[in-house]
C-alpha cells in the first residue's frame, strides 16, 4: 500500500469522521425507538415493562415478523419480557441478543432543572433520559437491526433471538432467570451478546473497545453488634458503637490477596500495551507469578485496577443507637462484597470474621450469594469482534471483567457464554448510568448501531 493511499485510509476510519455522515434510515428508527423507550416509565416502584415489550412487539409485528416469533411473558403483569425470533436456515444453533428493558429509580428534582429523566430530549450532540446508557439504547439497536434485517431479506445461519428483559436492576425474580427456568426453549443459545462492554473515550480520543467476559460476585454481609446498654452518663469501655467501629476500622486496612483470572489476565496484557513507562510496566509485573507486590501496590492505587486484581469488600451502610442519652444496645453495618469468580463466599465470611477480629461482631450473609465462571474468549467470537473493531475506529480489544453485575452471570451458569460488547464509545470521566442527566452521544450512539449490526451478520453469516 503506498503512503498516500494508507494515509488517506487512516483519514477514512478516523474515530473523528467515523459516523459523521448523515444519519441512515436504520440510524433513524433506532434513534426514535429510543426515544419511545425512554419515554415509558420503566422503573421497579411503578414503572412497566409491559408496556414497553408490548410496544417492541407491536413495532415487529408490523415489520413483518409472525405472532408465533414475538412473544411477551413473565410472571408478573407490568414486567413483562420481550423474547423474539428471526428464523435462520438452522445450520447453527441460535444467538441471543440481551437487553434490559427495566431502569434504576430516577426522580425529576435530582435532575436539572429544563430535563426530565423520562422526557426524551437531544442537545448538543446527546441523547438525555433515564436508561439511555443503561440499557435502553441497546435494546433500541437490537429491535431497529432486527427489523433492518427483515427489510433486507437477510438470511442468516442461525436463528437470532432478541431478549429485552425485566427486573434486571434488582426487582423480583424475572428476566434472564426466569425465562432460563420456565422457557429455557425460547432463549436458548450458542452464546448470548449482552450489554457491560463498550468503547473508552479519553481526552476527546477513542482508545480500545472492551468486551466483558466475566462479573464479579455480589455479596453482601450484615454486620452486628448488641448490648445491654445502659445512661449514658455512666459510659462503660464496652461499648456496641465502639466495638463495630474497630473492626471496620480493621477491615478498612485490609486487602484480599490478588488473583487473576483468564480474563482479567489478558486485560493487563493487552492495556500495558497502551501505558507507557511505570504504568505499563506494572501492568506486566501484576501478571507474573507471583505478582510483583510494588506494581500491585501502586496500580491498587486506582479503584479500578484494584478491583480488577481481588475480592472486595467495602461498608456501604451504618446505623446504631437509639437515644442521645443512652448507651448503644445495637450497632450494625452492612458490608458490599464483589467477589473474584470462582470465590467461596464462605471463605469470604470467614475472612471477613478474621479481619475483624472481634467475637462481638456477628457476620450474617444477607442475600445467596450466585457465583458464575468467566466465558472463553471463543476465536468465532473475539475475531469479528476484533476485526470490525480495527476497521471501524483503529483501537484494539480489550476483555474485560465487569466489577458491577449483570443478568449474564444466570446465561453463563445455564452454559450459554455470554460477551458484553456494544461498541459505543463513551467519556471514561463522564459516566452518568444510574445517575443525574443520564446521557449517550448520538454518534457513538449510531456508530454502536452500525458495529452491532455487523457484528451480528458477521456471526450469523451462512
Amino acid at each position: 500500500m503506498s503512503r498516500t493511499l494508507l494515509t488517506l485510509t487512516l483519514v477514512l476510519l478516523s474515530p473523528a469522521l467515523v459516523g459523521a455522515q448523515a444519519p441512515s434510515a436504520a440510524d433513524r428508527l433506532a434513534r426514535e425507538i429510543l426515544e419511545e423507550l425512554v419515554e415509558i416509565n420503566t422503573t421497579d416502584s411503578v414503572g412497566n415493562t409491559t408496556e414497553a415489550a408490548e410496544a417492541m412487539a407491536a413495532r415487529l409485528r408490523a415489520a413483518g415478523f409472525p405472532e408465533a416469533d414475538v412473544r411477551v411473558l413473565g410472571p408478573n403483569p407490568r414486567k413483562g419480557n420481550l423474547v423474539a425470533r428471526y428464523r435462520g436456515t438452522g445450520a447453527r444453533r441460535p444467538v441471543l441478543l440481551l437487553a434490559h428493558l427495566d431502569v434504576v429509580e430516577a426522580k425529576k428534582e435530582d435532575w436539572s432543572p429544563d430535563l426530565d429523566p423520562f422526557t426524551f430530549v437531544e442537545r448538543d450532540g446527546y441523547f438525555y433520559g433515564r436508561g439511555t446508557t443503561d440499557d435502553k439504547a441497546m435494546a433500541a439497536i437490537w429491535i431497529a437491526n432486527l427489523i433492518q434485517m427483515k427489510q433486507d431479506g437477510y438470511r442468516p445461519d442461525r436463528d437470532i433471538v432478541v431478549a429485552l428483559t425485566a427486573d434486571e436492576e434488582g426487582g423480583t425474580a424475572n428476566g434472564v432467570s426466569w425465562l432460563l427456568a420456565n422457557h429455557r426453549d425460547l432463549v436458548d443459545a450458542d452464546f448470548c451478546l449482552n450489554e457491560g462492554g463498550g468503547g473508552q473515550i479519553v481526552n476527546g480520543r477513542y482508545v480500545l473497545n472492551e468486551v466483558q467476559a466475566s462479573e464479579k460476585v455480589y455479596q453482601s454481609y450484615q454486620l452486628e453488634v448488641t448490648n445491654a446498654g445502659g445512661h449514658s452518663s455512666l459510659p462503660e469501655k464496652d461499648n456496641a458503637i465502639y466495638h463495630l467501629a474497630r473492626g471496620l476500622a480493621r477491615l478498612a486496612d485490609f486487602d484480599f490477596p490478588v488473583r487473576l483470572n483468564p480474563i482479567t489476565r489478558a486485560f493487563f496484557e493487552r492495556t500495558s500495551a497502551l501505558e507507557q513507562g511505570l504504568a505499563a510496566a506494572d501492568m506486566k509485573a501484576v501478571t507474573d507469578n507471583p505478582p510483583g507486590p510494588a506494581a500491585v501496590a501502586r496500580l491498587a492505587e486506582s479503584a479500578y485496577y484494584n478491583a480488577q486484581m481481588r475480592t472486595t469488600c467495602v461498608a456501604t451502610m451504618l446505623e446504631g443507637g437509639h437515644a442521645q442519652n443512652a448507651l448503644p444496645q445495637l450497632a450494625r453495618a452492612v458490608v458490599n462484597c464483589r467477589m473474584l469468580p470462582g470465590s467461596d463466599p464462605k471463605e469470604v465470611e470467614q475472612t471477613l470474621v478474621h479481619v475483624l477480629a472481634d467475637d462481638r461482631i456477628a457476620v450474617t450473609p444477607m442475600n445467596q450469594a450466585t457465583p458464575s465462571d468467566p466465558s472463553p474468549l471463543r476465536p468465532d467470537v473475539m475475531d469479528p469482534i476484533e476485526r470490525i473493531t480495527k476497521e471501524m475506529w483503529g483501537v484494539p480489544v480489550v476483555p474485560v471483567m465487569l466489577t458491577g453485575a449483570t443478568d449474564g452471570l444466570y446465561l453463563r451458569n445455564a452454559g450459554i457464554a455470554t460477551y458484553g460488547v456494544s461498541g459505543i464509545f463513551e467519556d471514561i470521566n463522564d459516566v452518568r448510568a444510574h445517575g443525574r442527566d443520564e446521557r449517550i452521544g448520538a454518534k457513538p450512539f449510531f456508530e454502536g448501531r452500525v458495529f452491532l449490526d455487523r457484528l451480528v451478520r458477521a456471526l450469523t453469516q451462512p
